[in-house]
């Protein structure tokens, strides 16, 4: 009979290690990409951050460093098939795998009306939140059956299950984000688990933008919106082997959003 886990401190904290192991992390050169890159360095893993941004980048993989992890910073704008092809060859001549992938990279324009929506913003806007994803997810999930498995996180938005006129095409694209991590968790399982992080509102430095009463109070159960740190917890056992039984799941981290 095995022993209980709740008995083994040393088995629970071995569940979120990961040690050996390499994530990519994109869209990780700020905001809750970089505090993903961070958390996953201080559990063991080496990172590759990549953004459009190549010195902010840099930045951010010499803070791997400086935790006595490797890092790799690498350009990419995911909206781009063919960087995204090129991005992939790169990670895999050097570190040469990926255990973690997280599709954290976005872009979230309002808009005035869905009337007054450009067509050049909607293929934008879907771009950047779902084809790219739906590229990277499929070169990398494919590499990763191929060498007995690995976990995605793809990073959508309560935007796709509470959505607004204003940003329509954002709704849209991060819900078939969510529908993309289902499809992906059934053509690559059940070696490869793929999950949906459900983020709602936080205060990175797009809030710097937000009115004052939304950067303090949130219509949610917790009353605010959550600080950037409060992502790692969740992004942690989505990548880790702790959610070894989930996979195909959509995870809320909103603080009980309901409006």
């Amino acid at each position: 009979m095995s022993e209980p886990l709740g008995e083994r401190p040393d088995r629970q904290r071995d569940l979120f290690d990961l040690s050996g192991k390499v994530a990519l992390v994109t869209g990780g050169s700020r905001g809750l990409g970089r505090e993903m890159v961070l958390a996953f360095a201080r559990a063991g893993a080496d990172v590759v951050v990549t953004s459009r941004d190549l010195e902010a980048c840099e930045r951010v993989a010499a803070e791997v460093e400086a935790l006595g992890r490797r890092s790799w910073a690498l350009a990419c704008h995911v909206g781009r098939w063919d960087e995204i092809d090129r991005l992939v060859d790169a990670v895999y001549e050097h570190p040469g795998r990926v255990d973690v992938l997280v599709n954290n990279a976005g872009m979230s324009p309002l808009a005035p009306s869905l009337a007054e929506t450009s067509e050049d913003l909607v293929d934008k806007v879907v771009a950047v939140n779902f084809k790219g994803p739906f590229r990277l997810g499929a070169l990398v999930g494919a590499r990763m059956a191929g060498a007995g498995g690995g976990t995605i996180v793809n990073v959508s938005s309560t935007g796709s299950l509470l959505p607004q006129p204003t940003f329509g095409p954002y709704a849209c694209a991060k819900a078939a984000l969510n529908t993309l991590t289902q499809v992906l968790a059934l053509e690559y399982g059940p070696t490869v688990r793929v999950n949906t992080l459900c983020p709602g509102p936080f205060l990175t430095d797009v809030s710097r933008w937000w009115p004052e009463e939304a950067r303090t109070t949130a219509p949610n159960a917790a009353g605010r919106p959550g600080r950037p740190e409060e992502i790692v917890s969740t992004a942690l056992y989505l990548a880790s082997p702790a959610s070894s039984f989930t996979t195909g799941a959509l995870v809320r981290v909103d603080g009980g959003l309901y409006a």
